[in-house]
């Protein structure tokens, strides 16, 4: 049976000579408040321009599974997220955008960001 692990695998990007982005939803992360204890519950969505590496699904449910049990306040797991996928995967761009679920009345999101220096996306194309 799995078990939650902190290790990310990647595999060889199949295009690295185009940009593409990899858009995933990850509807099931978990964590506990650091206050109270309670769980925390969140969809994460995570979108990245790969360079030469692309993140293994397997390897990202185990490491998204390792938060279950640990109290974090959200910008510090959201931030934490996207630097390893960041030191990992060493993308053109990456987002990771966490939605909390309401908590003492309030919904929290948290979008993180990192490009690499001097990368920038195509333009925008928009088809009548």
């Amino acid at each position: 049976m799995p078990t939650p692990a902190k290790s990310l695998e990647t595999f060889p990007n199949p295009a690295p000579e185009r940009d593409y982005t990899v858009r995933m939803t990850l509807p099931e992360f978990t964590c506990l408040c650091p206050k109270t204890g309670q769980p925390d519950f969140a969809t994460l969505e995570l979108e990245y321009v790969p360079d030469r590496l692309c993140v293994e699904l397997k390897s990202l449910k185990l490491y998204i599974w390792s938060f279950r049990d640990r109290g974090v306040f959200h910008e510090a797991v959201s931030n934490e997220i996207a630097s390893d996928l960041g030191a990992a995967l060493a993308p053109r761009f990456l987002r990771l955008t966490a939605r909390f679920n309401v908590r003492g009345g309030i919904w929290t999101t948290v979008v993180v960001e990192r490009r690499r220096p001097g990368w920038e996306p195509a333009p925008a194309v928009s088809l009548p």
